[in-house]
């Protein structure tokens, strides 16, 4: 036989209930987030590839070198030694800090790798064309801080404030990597 209680004693047991539901959820929430935080640190796979250049620590993850460089992490598709050597004299990313950058390229990939290490340094990046063409974008000059990507022969030639790299479609991804290397005076 069942007791029968007052409303009041039904609403303390359901609040109560209520109460100890709430607290289970938030306590599975609350170890869920951690979990899936630590999931990325705590892996089958604790091996990171390390690689040192010229004194710089590299490291790989997801595919990509990392290097923490003055406290600002820098980001590249390929490490130094990947990379072909180009000679040339290229001023340092003091030349870039604060001021707008342009750019101009034929290969997205080379330019969202200059985006991706450039953006923290200059007052904004935007696209701009050196002479006339056909989008809407504004004409700029060697007078600004501008980069230029482009198919051609093999070669990072600074002209005053103007980069040309230029080099093999599938090789400019590596170029602006080696032209990244040399501003950020990984290479000399």
């Amino acid at each position: 036989m069942r007791k029968i209680d007052s409303k009041y004693q039904e609403k303390k047991r359901g609040k109560r209930n209520q109460l100890i539901l709430g607290f289970i959820l938030i306590f599975v929430m609350f170890f869920s987030v951690i979990g899936y935080s630590f999931q990325g640190i705590i892996s089958n796979d604790n091996t990171l590839e390390e690689f040192n250049y010229n004194g710089f620590e590299f490291t790989e993850q997801n595919g990509f070198w990392i290097l923490n460089k003055n406290n600002i992490n820098f980001i590249f598709k390929y490490h130094p030694n990947e990379v072909p050597k180009i000679n040339s004299e290229l001023k340092n990313l003091n030349n870039y800090n604060g001021k707008p950058l342009y750019i101009s390229s034929e290969s997205i990939e080379a330019e969202s790798e200059i985006y991706t290490n450039l953006f923290q340094s200059v007052e904004r990046i935007q696209n701009a064309c050196l002479k006339e063409c056909d989008e809407n974008l504004p004409i700029k000059t060697c007078e600004d801080n501008f980069i230029i990507i482009k198919e051609g022969d093999e070669k990072i030639v600074q002209d005053n404030n103007c980069v040309f790299i230029t080099g093999k479609t599938e090789d400019l991804t590596k170029l602006a990597d080696e032209f990244l290397f040399k501003i950020l005076e990984i290479e000399s």
